[in-house]
């Protein structure tokens, strides 16, 4: 069971966005908002399993990048404004933080093909250490519970869902949120003031 603290963040993050909009900071007793960065998560709540696969087929767990900080984030390649810019400001702190990690979980599991998701990860040149996970409804489902992502179908055949990434340490805990307006300078900050390396 999840900690009460991960309850406050849970109930913050349940917020049903569509492309361009995004959910609200936070702050109270679960954390601590800093004038830049994120919501600092005081309580330090395990993150919930995810286990799935990536474009190439390949079974990717959350737990594989024990001893490395990963920043979780739940997009889709259709999005018309929003999930690019969120892989791209992650994609620009990979470059300055080594011992950083990107998974990324699909909210489209129709439009989220291995074609498309490669195609995605081509036109914005993300890193190798950018890992976009796919799946079938059933398969990505369990992790949007556990994460606790809404997902609705939108107009155009777009999706409408939480917008919210996760900074998770190499322990395994849940340490910083962020929403949909998170950009490399919030997560380098984050990084070095929790203990990670970033480079100048």
């Amino acid at each position: 069971m999840r900690s009460p603290a991960a309850g406050c963040v849970a109930l913050a993050v349940l917020v049903l966005t569509g492309c361009g909009s995004s959910a609200p900071k936070i702050a109270g007793p679960a954390v601590t908002t800093t004038q830049v960065g994120g919501a600092i998560i005081q309580s330090k709540p395990s993150a919930p399993p995810i286990a799935l696969h990536d474009d190439r087929g390949r079974a990717i767990r959350l737990s594989d990048f024990r001893g490395k900080w990963v920043a979780v984030a739940f997009i889709y390649t259709h999005c018309p404004d929003v999930c690019p810019l969120i892989a791209q400001n992650l994609n620009r702190a990979l470059a300055k933080a080594h011992d950083l990690r990107v998974v990324a979980v699909s909210v489209d599991p129709k439009g989220d093909t291995p074609a498309a998701v490669r195609s995605f990860i081509r036109a914005r040149h993300l890193s190798g250490t950018f890992h976009y996970l796919i799946g079938s409804r059933a398969q990505l489902s369990p992790v949007w519970r556990a994460w606790h992502v809404a997902t609705a179908p939108g107009p155009a055949n777009t999706v409408s869902h939480s917008s919210f990434e996760v900074l998770v340490d190499p322990h395994g805990r849940e340490r910083a949120y962020y929403d949909a307006q998170v950009t490399a300078a919030d997560v380098l900050h984050d990084l070095k003031a929790l203990g990670g390396t970033v480079s100048a």
